[in-house]
């Protein structure tokens, strides 16, 4: 398994990741056993960043890993989540502490690694989203005081909300990691795309990531799993995944994805889903590409197909073209 580095946090972490959220369900649904055996084998294959979050599962999600590290005695990067409510808007930097309090006594851990900011960010606060300013002068100084009393290690956010507004975000420095989305159905990123593409365009919100030095963890690679190319699910998976900065519905999702079987009808990767998770590694801007499981087997094949590193420049040019028919349209 590959390495990288975690932008200026200097963590090194596995070009995988284990998400541990709803999407996928393993951690949130799965028997004990079954999530014992697939850490204990992602341990294995080299995994050593995994992701969770107060919200994944009502707080279940945090309670199986921890359990599940400790009965392993496992020795792994761990990040989680605070997701601030309309209600802490007043005390800011009072709501990040209790959540992070819980957190930890869910994990059954002292410190994570990396606490990481779940809300929206839009130019005005808008409900539960915040602003540039928020994040900047409220939630950053709230985490770096629970660093000081040796709670976390260093602060990240989820890179969704209004476009300007996130780049305004990055370009100031504070942050030290950025969850961003990123995949086939979206590449704007990463890539310019062409006027007219479906989707939220991030303009390129890498550059930024890189000029600041951030760590980047890609999420919804696989856009909730419609670039499987198939509407089916999992037993244990959500069984209703909603788009995050791709296509008005699941459906739609699934569709586009399919015209990307191209892809592998030209040789170019061995399924719609190795292509999907080697698309991201082709950045050096990304530190680990983040996946959620519902099995074993879904484990294994990630790791393999991570393995064969980035896409073929040949790949990526067939995409320009597939990315202009979807603008086209």
């Amino acid at each position: 398994m590959e390495h990288r580095t975690l932008g200026r946090t200097g963590l090194k972490v596995s070009a995988l990741g284990f998400g541990c959220g709803d999407v996928g369900g393993l951690i949130v649904r799965g028997a004990p056993a079954e999530r014992e055996r697939a850490v204990a084998r992602a341990l294995e294959l080299g995994i050593n960043y995994f992701d969770t979050a107060s919200s994944y599962g009502k707080g279940v999600s945090e309670q199986h890993l921890g359990q599940t590290l400790k009965a392993l005695r496992a020795d792994v990067h761990v990040g989680t989540k605070v997701r601030l409510g309309p209600e802490d808007m007043g005390d800011i930097a009072g709501a990040i502490t209790r959540s992070l309090d819980a957190s930890l006594g869910r994990l059954g851990m002292e410190r994570v690694d990396l606490l990481q900011l779940h809300n929206l960010i839009r130019p005005v606060r808008d409900g539960s989203a915040v602003t540039p300013a928020e994040v900047v002068d409220q939630v950053v100084p709230a985490i770096h005081r629970l660093r000081q009393q040796g709670k976390v290690r260093f602060v990240g956010m989820t890179a969704n909300g209004d476009t300007a507004a996130l780049h305004r975000t990055i370009d100031s420095g504070a942050v030290d990691t950025a969850q961003v989305f990123l995949n086939l159905l979206d590449p704007s990123a990463w890539l310019e795309v062409p006027r007219g593409f479906p989707g939220q365009d991030f303009e390129r919100l890498l550059s930024r990531t890189r000029a600041q030095q951030m760590g980047v963890i890609v999420v919804r690679v696989l856009a909730g799993g419609a670039l499987s190319g198939t509407p089916a699910r999992h037993p244990l998976a959500m069984p209703v995944v909603a788009p995050i900065a791709t296509g008005p519905d699941y459906g739609v999702d699934v569709d586009r994805a399919r015209q990307l079987q191209t892809l592998v009808d030209e040789g170019h990767a061995g399924s719609l889903v190795e292509a999907a998770l080697r698309f991201p590694l082709g950045s050096d801007a990304v530190s680990t590409v983040l996946l959620g499981y519902s099995t074993i087997d879904q484990l294994e094949y990630a790791a393999a197909s991570v393995a064969k590193g980035p896409l073929p420049k040949a790949a990526l040019d067939r995409l320009t073209t597939i990315w202009k028919e979807f603008a086209a349209k």
